[in-house]
Order: structure tokens, then C-alpha cells, then sequence
């Protein structure tokens, strides 16, 4: 690969061939060319473990090599490495070393993802889109026709993805659905205040149901998945919902509350038990007085 200004070729020492794959050129690149990867999913936080990494560079130095891919006008996109260059940042070492090396965007995204979703600490957010990325990245590149010999079929992007991250493939999904969670109700996922379960509900309403569900949590805590499904099921008989009304339901289906019972029909279902000339009131009456003879009825078996 032709020397770019700024790079000196660094020797490689024991430690850092032990991070660096037999044969892999490393290249101290000044750290002002290099740039995140355009929609990172992985937060890169100044915790304790990151204060763990500036002491062990400011020692040390850095022992493995981050990976690089260079672009068009003299710069460089971080693969893999973003919490080193942080480090390497925070200390003001003006260098870093690098491998660099020449990939399309889908195989940089697919890299990307596989270099960082092996940490112990992952946050939903950063999986759910770390694996649309992926998911997207592989599609793209058709490797959906990859056929397994054990199932003797071509496995589904999403296959693809679970199998390398050692997920199942419906859970694959589930995070995927998370990045359709507004912004606010994503964090709430992120702190453990909505369970994955319940965000994937979430997931499926309108933004500016999101919105009210935000605020209702903010105000009345914890939020059950069947209080969503209740929700979802209303949504699917009225076709939209106004913002007491949402509250209302979610009221009625708190956990400790005995659910309100909700039991909808359509004109076309009890139209065909009544007369055409019956009024609504009328037909309402007759469904009255057979629920009380059916009550009688339970009242006295019992």
C-alpha cells in the first residue's frame, strides 16, 4: 500500500504481534486523520474501565493495533479501535498505530460490527442497531445464498447474523425492532425501566403514541408488555386513539389491577342476530337480559 504523508512505518513489537494477525503491516497515523465510523452504534463512555485503558496506553502504549480503511481524500474510518483512539486522545499522543486495510462499506459495516459486539457490556441500543447494520450490510451483499449443510437450505440474513453472534435468529429480530423506539424510550430500555420484551411492543405504535407512553412512564413508573398489548389490540379495533384514551387503558391494565373488560363487536358480527329494524339501544337491551338469565344460570350451578 503507497505511504501516505504524516505515516512513518513503526517495527512491530512482541506484545503488539500478539494482537496483530502474522504478516499485517502497522502504521503510525496521525490521530486527527481518523474519523469515527459513520453511525457507530457503540457508545464509547469515560468510566472507570476507560481510565483502566488511558493508564495502560500511558505505560504501555498501545499493544494492539486499530483498524483503519482509507478514504478518497487522505483520511481515515475507524473499524475497529474507538475506544483507544479516545484513550489516545485523552493522553495527547499524537499518533496511533493502525492496519490498514481497503473495504467496500458493507464489508466495513459487517467488521465494524464483529469487532465490537464481542464486549461483556453491551447495551440493547448498541445491539439492536449494531445488528440492523449487519443484517442490512449482509442483504446487500447477497450472502443470504450461503447454504447450510445442516439444514440443508439457504439461510436468512438473519440467520446469518444470529450464528455469528450466537443469538437466535427471532431474537435477532426482536432487536432490530428496538431501533423503531424513540430516542427517549430506547434510554429507558438501555436503563432496565422497559424490558426488551416490552420495547419490542412498543415498537409496533406510532411515534406520537411513543411519545404519550414516555410521559405515562415517566409519571407512573414501571410498564407491563400486557399493558401494550392491550393497547395495541384497541388500536386495532378503532384504528387510532386520543391521548386519554391511551391512559385510560393503561390504567385499567396496571399490574395490581384487576383488568378492565373491554369486549368489542362489529356492527357486521350482531347485525346478524338482530332485525334490520333494531336500534342500537334496543339490541344493547337484549344482550342485557340474556347475560342476566346467564348469570342466574352460573349463580345457581354454583
Amino acid at each position: 500500500m503507497k505511504q501516505r504523508s504524516g505515516e512513518k512505518i513503526k517495527m512491530l513489537s512482541v506484545d503488539e504481534l500478539l494482537g496483530v494477525p502474522s504478516g499485517e503491516p502497522v502504521t503510525d497515523i496521525e490521530i486527527e486523520k481518523i474519523y469515527a465510523f459513520e453511525g457507530h452504534p457503540f457508545k464509547v463512555v469515560d468510566d472507570e474501565k476507560m481510565e483502566e485503558l488511558v493508564e495502560s496506553i500511558r505505560y504501555n502504549g498501545v499493544l494492539t493495533p486499530v483498524i483503519v480503511r482509507p478514504d478518497d481524500e487522505g483520511g481515515y474510518e475507524m473499524i475497529s479501535g474507538h475506544r483507544r483512539l479516545y484513550a489516545v486522545n485523552k493522553i495527547g499522543l499524537p499518533t496511533i498505530p493502525a492496519n490498514i486495510k481497503e473495504m467496500t462499506d458493507d464489508d466495513a459495516v459487517i467488521a465494524m460490527v464483529d469487532s465490537n459486539i464481542q464486549r461483556e457490556e453491551i447495551l440493547p441500543s448498541e445491539k439492536a442497531f449494531a445488528y440492523r447494520m449487519k443484517l442490512n450490510a449482509i442483504k446487500h451483499q447477497g450472502k443470504v445464498t450461503r447454504t447450510s449443510s445442516q439444514l440443508g437450505r439457504k439461510l436468512e440474513a438473519a440467520e446469518i447474523v444470529a450464528e455469528s453472534v450466537g443469538e437466535s435468529k427471532n431474537q435477532i429480530h426482536r432487536f432490530v425492532r428496538l431501533t423503531e423506539l424513540t430516542p427517549n424510550l430506547l434510554e429507558m430500555v438501555d436503563r432496565g425501566k422497559i424490558a426488551i420484551i416490552t420495547g419490542v411492543e412498543i415498537s409496533y405504535l406510532d411515534e406520537l403514541i411513543q411519545r404519550w407512553l414516555y410521559e405515562y412512564i415517566k409519571d407512573n413508573g414501571v410498564i407491563k408488555s400486557y399493558q401494550i398489548s392491550a393497547l395495541r389490540e384497541e388500536l386495532s379495533v378503532k384504528g387510532e386513539l386520543t391521548r386519554n384514551e391511551v391512559i385510560q387503558i393503561l390504567n385499567d391494565y396496571q399490574p395490581g389491577r384487576k383488568p378492565a373488560m373491554r369486549i368489542n363487536f362489529t356492527s357486521n358480527q350482531l347485525r346478524k342476530y338482530f332485525p334490520a329494524y333494531y336500534t342500537s339501544q334496543e339490541a344493547k337491551a337484549v344482550i342485557e337480559s340474556l347475560l342476566e338469565q346467564w348469570k342466574k344460570q352460573q349463580n345457581k350451578k354454583q
